[in-house]
């Protein structure tokens, strides 16, 4: 008898590390960036795309609020082009972080998803802060 898991075929070692590797040019998680804050290694722009009521109510220490609907050149437009934008949203359950992600990709903006959002942030023991 088979197990549910091993219904279908293993990928080859290299198709599955290839498919890992592209999936972290995608996405970073909340460990990944508490530690770039911790060492003060930030090298991209944390944004909470939810709306600023949500934001202020708590969101990640060093981000900054654009809402995924207000990514537009203009809000942008005194970050060089180079610049890495990390978003994300309330959690697995919300795609505003995805939403975002489209809305910046669409500008031609280097863009990942912080997956867990600001849900993955608190079950991985880590403080939210209030206020703008």
């Amino acid at each position: 008898m088979t197990s549910p898991v091993n219904r279908f075929p293993t990928a080859a070692s290299a198709d599955a590390a290839a498919h890992f590797a592209a999936a972290l040019s995608f996405e970073t998680d909340c460990w990944d960036v508490h530690a770039s804050f911790a060492n003060s290694c930030v090298d991209f722009v944390l944004v909470d795309v939810r709306g600023p009521d949500l934001f202020a109510a708590g969101h990640v220490p060093g981000a900054i609020n654009i809402p995924h609907g207000k990514l537009v050149a203009g809000y942008l437009k005194d970050y060089p082009m180079d610049t890495l934008f990390v978003v994300y949203c309330a959690g697995p359950h919300c795609n505003g972080g995805h939403k975002g992600a489209v809305r910046l990709a669409q500008l031609g903006r280097p863009v990942k998803l912080m997956i867990g959002g600001a849900t993955g942030w608190l079950d991985e023991g880590f403080s939210l802060v209030t206020g703008d």
